[in-house]
């Protein structure tokens, strides 16, 4: 499940998923803030992510659409987690993604809304 965080500083979208994700979480949560944000000029994108369960091959193919659709817009990720594996894939391809990406603790997280809206 993936919902939006409210209460985010201008330009920046921000959203919380745990348990197991699917496609549905992408077309109805973050698909439509993403387009409204590129739209405007740029993505700033805080995810933080207390657990998780996997995701459906239809949330895989919705994630990897997000990132190419609007490639040029991507400014700031910030990935708030715990989960260590996350963290380190994160580090290593990181300079895969488009625009900068950094991540943060949960400890962190404010650190995180900073950074990215930066």
């Amino acid at each position: 499940m993936i919902k939006k965080l409210e209460g985010m500083p201008a330009g920046v979208i921000g959203f919380e998923a745990s348990g197991k994700l699917s496609a549905e979480d992408y077309r109805d949560t973050v698909l439509p803030a993403l387009v409204e944000a590129a739209g405007a000029g740029e993505v700033r994108f805080l995810i933080v992510v207390r657990d998780f369960d996997g995701m459906s091959g239809g949330a895989l193919w919705q994630d990897l659409k997000v990132g190419v659709e609007h490639l040029r817009a991507w400014k700031r990720i910030a990935l708030v987690t715990d989960i260590e594996w996350m963290t380190h894939v994160t580090s290593l391809f990181g300079w895969m993604t488009p625009g900068e990406t950094k991540t943060f603790p949960l400890a962190r997280r404010d650190e995180a809304v900073a950074w990215v809206a930066g």
